[in-house]
């Protein structure tokens, strides 16, 4: 037995590959039985994720031109069920993004959201497509590079200005500087005040995470050194100015999907990808492993459920979505190898 399975209290694992769940096989045979992207069962795997109940739940809802509902109301009037949100979700479940439905979505987020001058994304239709606009977000910038990424965009030239975006405006302040004059920062006290808002420093270090090493840049480098630095002051979840207090009970709550939220699974799984092992993880990686059950799964303590198009998974029950993301972390983080 490895040393990360040592920790487990039972093997999970046949429960992870079931074929009710293509999303969840896909992953495990990857990311936990280290199999090839191109071995058959793999790829037959990942072309079961589009025929998915969930997956189908979610497309069916679509307008043929690619968003959800109204087309205006992507972000804020419908949360949860909105353009950007759904487009989280199917890029966390592992949709297909050269899928017509999915590059459709795409187009109308990267047309209808993001700031032309920028590259960030703003939770608001930008029918100006341009200037120094105050509607963009660092959570939701973060996020729409991660899925932009995860759906192959990585070389689009329109989501290499939105990682510009991130390394050039993305702030991790820890309550002593002062805000700079200029824009966007005076205009985003709730993202860009003397702390950074904890959410939006996090999902831009995701979203740079997901950027093979090979195509990261020097500043895209520099960048993740100082979220990694940030999120590791704070050893995780706690005040870094006093390391007694827990910064925000909920994200010691494990969640799926996170959308514009987060908790220690999700700032784990970050962590562990980019190799680290750093004691102040420890904590965090204790408390992620005192949640598993006898059976060697893991619950969902918290959800959105009732604010999407459908329900994903019951809270209070075992997830095949939260099992996975812990094992993924176990692994890493025990794994010597």
């Amino acid at each position: 037995m490895s040393t990360w399975k040592s920790i487990l209290k039972n093997d999970s694992i046949n429960w992870l590959l079931e074929n009710s769940n293509p999303s969840v096989r896909y992953f495990t045979l990857v990311d936990l039985l280290n199999m090839s992207r191109n071995n058959p069962e793999v790829l037959e795997s990942r072309k079961q994720i589009m025929n998915s109940d969930l997956v189908q739940k979610f497309l069916t809802k679509q307008n043929l031109e690619g968003y959800w509902f109204e087309p205006e109301n992507f972000y804020i009037k419908r949360k949860y069920k909105g353009t950007v949100w759904n487009f989280i979700i199917l890029a966390e479940i592992g949709a297909l993004g050269n899928d017509k439905r999915i590059k459709k979505t795409s187009e109308f987020i990267l047309k209808n959201s993001q700031n032309k001058d920028s590259g960030g994304f703003a939770y608001y239709s930008l029918k100006s497509g341009g200037g120094a606009d105050p509607k963009v977000l660092p959570c939701l910038t973060g996020n729409m590079i991660w899925c932009m990424i995860r759906f192959g965009y990585i070389d689009d030239s329109r989501v290499q200005k939105g990682i510009e975006w991130i390394t050039n405006y993305q702030r991790f302040d820890d309550g002593v500087q002062e805000l700079p004059e200029n824009w966007p920062y005076k205009k985003h006290i709730n993202c860009f005040g003397k702390h950074s808002c904890h959410m939006g420093c996090v999902k831009a270090l995701k979203a740079l995470t997901e950027i093979p090493e090979e195509k990261r840049s020097i500043e895209v480098k520099n960048t993740i050194k100082k979220g990694v630095d940030y999120l590791l002051k704070h050893h995780i979840y706690k005040r870094s100015h006093d390391l007694s207090k827990i910064s925000k009970p909920s994200w010691l709550q494990l969640s799926f999907p996170h959308m514009y939220q987060s908790d220690i699974l999700e700032i784990l799984d970050i962590l562990t990808r980019l190799k680290y092992r750093d004691k102040r993880m420890q904590d965090a990686i204790d408390i992620v492993i005192s949640k598993q059950n006898e059976d060697g799964t893991w619950n969902l303590e918290r959800t959105f459920n009732g604010r999407f198009i459908t329900n994903i998974e019951t809270k209070g029950k075992p997830s095949k979505w939260i099992t996975l993301n812990a094992l993924k972390i176990i692994k890493r983080y025990y794994n010597k190898k």
